[in-house]
């Protein structure tokens, strides 16, 4: 279940400027010289076992240019490299013990990017996701492919309306074949990717980093037999803080159980 909001904490930052909109800083690379409201915390609560719930934490740090250069997870941490035009060049994925478990490194074709190639110390771990945009620029599929003959891939492909993505399906290949669609309405208030560097919201991939606003409803399904068959919906609650910033998400399922939960915190830099 743990597709949720919030990725996996790879990465995020964003600013709040009451003179901004998302449309006048989307797409910027390099660091705006206004204050800026950036995520420093989130704390995820998984009911995937209702009767003993998982939380974790993730932390962010940021340099004085405001780029987002530390995260840390679960006792992970991952570090980020800038070449001199704000573009992420290189991730490096550390082991609890501060070894170092794999670096990303990024390519791009003029002001796209185009793959990030995951690279260990034994290379048979190497794997590479490449990407596809539509002619918005919107990114619109990501493809894993774990072998360089990319024999089994895992793809995500999106839908969106307008600046919203209003359908994200995910398929793995394999010797058998599995894909998942799940269906989104938003606020419309500014989530908490809103103005990250836009090369990390398209690492980061799923539906909620790349859209403007933040879920309300979510509808999940699954294919049986070539047919699409909804078996879960999810409704979000959401408390906002002062700069009409999520600060709390709380998602339920139909019958009222409890799904998942966000805390976000931020500071002023």
């Amino acid at each position: 279940m743990k597709k949720h909001l919030f990725l996996g904490i790879m990465g995020s930052a964003l600013f709040f400027n009451s003179c901004s909109s998302n449309d006048d800083n989307e797409g910027t690379n390099l660091p705006s010289e206004q204050p800026q409201l950036l995520l420093s915390k989130v704390t995820t609560v998984y009911y995937d076992n209702p009767s003993n719930p998982e939380t974790t934490v993730s932390t962010l740090s940021y340099n004085n240019q405001k780029q987002l250069i530390k995260t840390i997870s679960e006792g992970r941490t991952s570090t980020f490299e800038y070449d001199n035009t704000g573009k992420p060049a290189k991730t490096i994925y550390y082991n609890p013990d501060g070894t170092v478990d794999y670096y990303s490194a990024y390519t791009y074709n003029g002001d796209q990017l185009t793959s990030i190639k995951a690279i260990y110390a034994d290379s048979d771990g190497n794997r590479t996701v490449t990407y596809t945009y539509n002619t918005n620029g919107q990114m619109t599929s990501s493809t894993l492919c774990q072998d360089p003959e990319c024999s089994h891939p895992a793809t995500d492909t999106y839908i969106y309306n307008g600046n919203n993505i209003s359908s994200e399906t995910s398929t793995w290949g394999g010797s058998m074949t599995y894909s998942n669609k799940r269906d989104f309405s938003y606020d419309d208030k500014f989530n908490p990717y809103t103005n990250i560097n836009k090369y990390l919201k398209i690492m980061m991939g799923g539906a909620y980093s790349l859209s403007k606003n933040n879920y309300l409803v979510e509808k999940i399904s699954y294919k049986d037999n070539g047919v699409w068959q909804q078996n879960q919906t999810i409704t979000y609650t959401i408390q906002y803080n002062s700069s009409g910033f999520p600060v709390q998400v709380v998602g339920k399922e139909a019958n009222g159980n409890p799904y998942v939960q966000y805390n976000y915190e931020y500071i002023i830099q």
